[in-house]
């Protein structure tokens, strides 16, 4: 299989494509990666942008948390090590791998590199769950308000905001996104 951003939008219609709601919120992510693109080698977010919610299919739930179950799904196909990576960390990953217990198999993973991981987190907060445009305070408000305070993901979101918020704004400055 290739890696480029089109052979991944197809691996990730295939394995959430059936979920509608999850499936926009991928396109948009996508878009808005693609949109923040500056350089050939930003293709690598674009293609985690498709992929870096794989791990809610079904069939690949093993841990319960996407962000690894996605990436160690993407390791077993063989796929080049930072998208395995941004798809890993994405989004504060390691805030709620820490809250269900999953750290040690997070870190199983390399960490990617900083500006792309920004980028990633950036396209992923002003996209929301349906695909809608927000801002990056309305998501986190948003993912706060969908998850009840004594679920790891809140948790995890009230950990990692001010770093969420900050990442966003280095991606924002680095491609001159209005915040």
């Amino acid at each position: 299989m290739g890696w480029r951003s089109v052979d991944c939008r197809s691996l990730a219609q295939e394995l959430i494509g059936d979920q509608v709601a999850r499936w926009r919120h991928v396109q948009a992510v996508a878009n808005a990666a693609k949109r923040l693109s500056t350089a050939p080698s930003d293709d690598i977010v674009v293609s985690a942008a498709w992929l870096h919610d794989i791990g809610y299919s079904d069939k690949l739930v093993a841990t319960g948390m996407h962000a690894i179950d996605g990436a160690a799904f993407l390791d077993l196909l063989g796929a080049p090590q930072e998208l395995v990576s941004l798809v890993a960390f994405h989004t504060g990953a390691e805030h709620e791998a820490d809250e269900r217990g999953l750290l040690d198999r997070l870190i199983q993973f390399d960490s990617p590199p900083q500006d792309h991981l920004d980028a990633l987190i950036l396209a992923d907060l002003i996209s929301g769950p349906d695909g809608q445009p927000m801002t990056v305070a309305e998501r986190l408000a948003d993912m706060l308000r969908r998850y009840e305070p004594q679920h790891p993901v809140h948790r995890a979101v009230v950990r990692s905001a001010d770093y969420l918020r900050e990442a966003a704004a280095r991606a924002a400055k680095r491609y001159d996104y209005p915040m």
